[in-house]
């Protein structure tokens, strides 16, 4: 096993800069998932590390290991894609051990190694099965069951569940979670999804327009974002922002109606900030009517009111119970101010005090 360094990694495809100088150590047995909307260069990243993709600039180490200019095959990776990619003619088992086969591998090592890949995922009853025999699952965890065999010193997946349902992919989330416990490997992960990033990783990795934005654990991001792209993108359903005026140890929020406590800097005093709210810390008032609801999503213990405020701006709220509130109702909003996360309008920084 190693841990991945990553120092001043550049990526171009001729004029376009794709990747921007990207500095990330990743620890030996860290489960890291790089996170961030499409096109945000998550998958390229993952690319240059598994030696897909060349690295235009700066240097790459797995362990003590400079593998910026090697193959693929000498890096000590294996990589989990999006598509299973099994041979349909050969068995679950053939499948497995295909690779250490073709590199000649005697046959008492692979069928020890495909023993232990099948047992870590439960796949002893599949062995003689042919991939269109199996559920979308099952042959993603043969696909994983491929990696296992090579014994690499990281493993990387490239977005491995986005082709599932939703119940197989909250099923391979716990294989997964429960993979990397059992065998303790360095793994980096790739998704959109960032329900996939809190519930798996160790580290999270929020990645824009080829910049790291944050890197932190899960609730570490959730509860103290650097900025307001981290803030939208970390936390399910998304923070909501409002416009906002910083005023004298409070700050105005057009949209609910209210002036909400706030430690600010006199310097920002007058200044546009935008609030940032997240649904679950915010309750309704019934006394209030800066707000109307205009439509309620019922999902048995939680419900989500979604509220158009006095600005026309909407603002999204969870409430648990049976008795959530009615379409068409006048109401308020209240929030602890130790909640309430401000960030400069220009910048979209953070304002910490």
């Amino acid at each position: 096993m190693a841990g991945v360094t990553l120092d001043k990694v550049i990526k171009r495809y001729g004029d376009v800069q794709v990747i921007h100088g990207v500095d990330l150590e990743i620890e030996d047995g860290e489960f890291c998932v790089f996170v961030g909307p499409s096109g945000c260069g998550k998958s390229t990243l993952l690319r240059m590390v598994a030696g897909l993709e060349e690295t235009t600039e700066g240097s790459m180490h797995i362990g003590e290991r400079n593998v910026t200019r090697m193959d693929p095959a000498q890096r000590g990776v294996a990589m989990v894609f999006q598509t299973y990619a099994l041979y349909p003619h050969m068995t679950v088992k053939e499948n497995m051990g295909f690779g250490l086969k073709m590199n000649g591998h005697p046959k008492a090592e692979i069928d020890t190694k495909v023993a232990e890949a099948t047992r870590i995922l439960k796949l002893e009853e599949y062995l003689e099965r042919k991939p269109a025999a199996l559920s979308g699952g099952q042959r993603q965890r043969v696909s994983i069951g491929r990696a296992i065999v090579r014994g690499p010193d990281v493993f990387l997946f490239d977005e491995p569940l986005s082709n599932l349902d939703a119940e197989l992919r909250v099923e391979m989330r716990v294989e997964i979670a429960r993979l990397h416990k059992e065998i303790g490997a360095t793994m980096i992960y790739v998704t959109h999804d960032q329900v996939e990033a809190m519930t798996l990783a160790d580290k999270i990795v929020v990645l824009r327009k080829g910049v790291i934005e944050q890197v932190g654990a899960p609730l570490e991001l959730y509860r103290d974002p650097d900025n307001k792209f981290v803030a939208g993108f970390i936390g399910s359903p998304a923070m909501n922002f409002l416009n906002g005026k910083a005023g004298d140890g409070s700050v105005e929020v057009p949209a609910m109606g209210a002036s909400i406590p706030a430690s600010l800097s006199v310097a920002y005093k007058g200044h546009d900030v935008v609030v940032g709210l997240r649904p679950e810390h915010l309750e309704i008032d019934p006394a209030g009517s800066a707000l109307t609801v205009d439509m309620v999503e019922s999902l048995g213990g939680v419900s989500y009111a979604y509220l158009v405020g006095a600005t026309g701006e909407r603002v999204v709220i969870e409430q648990r119970g049976d008795n959530p509130v009615t379409e068409g109702a006048k109401v308020g909003l209240t929030i602890d101010p130790s909640r309430l996360y401000l960030f400069d309008a220009k910048t979209e920084q953070r304002i910490r005090g």
